[in-house]
């Protein structure tokens, strides 16, 4: 599935869909089940005990305290032991209950997230194509969080069921008239609980939809401060941010206004109705009989050990259906089958010179819109090859082909005259060094993000791929060379000096192919003349596969293709295609390059 432009706050999920979530978070957390049911079996001990304290107050009341003569300090100090132990126990059976189940969720929560983040490392770069980064990150960390409200909405339910399960047997020990017209009751709770749960569904979607804008809103003015700053915009983002939080700020406030007219007061109202109904019903059945004062107070009290627990359910309504929406966007994730292009079940094959074949490849990112035709080209162990053409010709498509990012339709594509399915996954990846047009600089140092956290690559072996590619000039000058800290993204480095750092993270794989994506489009004119010396020595006995951007940089590699709308309309050597005065020769002029190349 792909990320839609309305938030899935804004919509309601269909029953089904509901049901299907419910069904699969409960199977999720089927290896952490014993406790689960530890907390439910404690929480049943907690109701038992809530449902005997009342009715041995109850014993107590009817039978000893009708006069003094009736009780002595013997049976006064006893019951008092017995419900001291009674609360004690509900106390205990409570917070074990409340650690037990505190333990099992995190386990469960834990083990979800972990699954999430592997998911998303099968997943292929369509996937990530169609989805924010951002929405990922809320995804793993924040909706797998918000889980725990499920969870907890599930184990409150089945201690409220529990403890009004108990509260009716207790009730049924000291009056069953009395218990069957309470039943009366039933069909009010299950009423209120039905009209909440509508009510305020509809308010907190309203109002997760309100913050999802919010979020989007300051991502995007922190994000692109820059650009707000150079372009005088901060007053507009201002009253944009305004106009955002004041209408969260009102969705939030109507969910308050609900929570305090239809919660609290609700069950309030349904405590103080059933209250009246008992104390009505025993105040007629005293003008035939007598009725005990410890019938009232049992009633009274079980009626609270009815509404508490609703009360609680009821608050968890919002919550859970946070909890279900995030389970439901979870869940979206682990179904999703935008699976990364497999290799073959055997394949067993090696890259060994390097040898680079396409072969009537067509390819297409949706099905639909194909994007390679009919694509061509040999590249030889140590030759280069260069892709020039104008944005969305089809160079970064013929590049995310063949390192597998993405999975071709039709022809074929071979390594060493092997098909690059046949390939093993991890030869393939090894083999193949890849050199972005902004390399990522991850959280570490120098040492790190050369070696790339491999912990066979020796300290000697950074340091001789560094000066293979001109990177230790740089490094060398650094308060901590080597060991200098590096934030993420590389901030503190100029783009040169990342790229450096990048062809030294590639050099030291020694791979066999090598493929550039511009790698000196963001370079500086300065800085340029070490990358090219650098790519230089790079290329030396490697097939080099080229996305070229100055075409200056290219005059020397053994073919060059020119695409056009996923098609090679032009191939051959710098002078042979300057000879043809075709699409390079008008981008070679375009350029302006100056050489002494004839262009007669």
């Amino acid at each position: 599935m792909v990320e839609k432009n309305s938030s899935v706050w804004a919509k309601s999920i269909p029953i089904k869909e509901q049901l299907r979530v419910i069904v699969t978070l409960i199977k999720m957390a089927k290896p952490f089940r014993k406790m689960f049911f530890t907390a439910l079996a404690i929480g049943g001990i907690f109701a038992l005990l809530q449902a005997a304290a009342p009715r041995i107050i109850t014993y107590y009341m009817n039978t000893y305290l009708h006069g003094n003569d009736h009780v002595t300090w013997i049976i006064m100090i006893s019951f008092a032991v017995i419900v001291a132990i009674i609360r004690l126990g509900q106390a205990v059976a409570d917070a074990f209950n409340a650690y037990y189940f505190t333990v099992a969720a995190e386990y469960a929560l834990e083990d979800i997230r972990v699954k999430v983040f592997r998911k998303l490392h099968t997943l292929g770069m369509r996937f990530f194509d169609q989805v924010p980064a951002g929405s990922l990150v809320t995804r793993v960390n924040n909706d797998t969080a918000s889980l725990a409200d499920f969870w907890r909405f599930f184990m409150q339910l089945t201690f409220a069921v529990m403890s009004m399960i108990g509260a009716y047997i207790g009730m049924l020990t000291v009056s069953v008239s009395a218990t069957l017209l309470m039943l009366v009751v039933v069909p009010f709770i299950i009423a209120s609980v039905i009209i909440y749960q509508r009510f305020s569904s509809s308010l907190f979607r309203h109002m997760r939809e309100r913050l999802s804008s919010l979020n989007a809103k300051i991502a995007e003015s922190i994000t692109g401060i820059d650009v707000i700053q150079e372009f005088y915009q901060e007053e507009r983002f201002k009253k944009e941010f305004d106009r955002v939080n004041g209408e969260y700020f009102n969705a939030r406030f109507k969910m308050v206004k609900a929570d305090a007219l239809l919660l609290e007061p609700m069950i309030d109202l349904l405590l103080g109705g059933a209250t009246v109904l008992v104390l009505w019903y025993f105040g007629v059945l005293s003008m035939s009989t007598a009725v005990a004062a410890g019938a009232i107070y049992a009633f009274t009290t079980y009626l609270s050990n009815i509404f508490g627990p609703l009360e609680s359910i009821m608050s968890l309504f919002s919550p859970f259906q946070e909890g279900l929406v995030s389970g439901y966007r979870v869940l979206d994730i682990l179904d999703n089958d935008t699976y990364a292009p497999a290799q073959n079940p055997d394949a067993d094959q090696v890259i060994s010179n390097g040898k680079v074949e396409f072969k009537h490849v067509n390819f297409s990112y949706d099905d639909e819109h194909p994007i390679l035709k009919d694509l061509s080209f040999v590249a030889n162990p140590g030759e280069t090859v260069a892709l020039v053409g104008h944005t969305g010709s089809g160079k970064s498509s013929t590049i995310n082909t063949l390192m597998r990012f993405y999975d071709f339709q039709s022809g074929e594509i071979l390594i060493d005259d092997h098909d690059i399915r046949d390939i093993k996954l991890d030869n393939l990846r090894k083999q193949m060094g890849l050199v972005l047009q902004e390399p990522f600089m991850f959280f570490g140092d120098v040492t790190s993000n050369i070696a790339m956290y491999d912990d066979t690559i020796t300290d000697e072996q950074v340091k001789h791929a560094a000066e293979f590619v001109g990177a230790s000039h740089f490094i060398n000058r650094l308060d901590d060379q080597y060991h200098a800290e590096i934030q993420e993204g590389g901030s503190g480095f100029s783009a040169g000096e990342k790229q450096l750092i990048s062809f030294a993270r590639t050099i030291i794989q020694d791979p066999k192919i090598l493929i550039l994506d511009e790698a000196t489009a963001n370079i500086d004119t300065e800085t340029e003349a070490t990358i090219q010396q650098s790519l230089k020595k790079m290329r030396q006995n490697r097939t080099t596969l080229i996305i070229a951007h100055r075409l200056s940089t290219i005059q020397d590699a053994n073919l060059i293709l020119v695409l056009d709308n996923g098609e090679v309309v032009e191939r051959g050597t710098h002078e042979e295609l300057l000879a043809q005065r075709g699409q390079y020769y008008d981008l070679y002029r375009l350029q302006g390059v100056d050489n002494n190349t004839s262009d007669n």
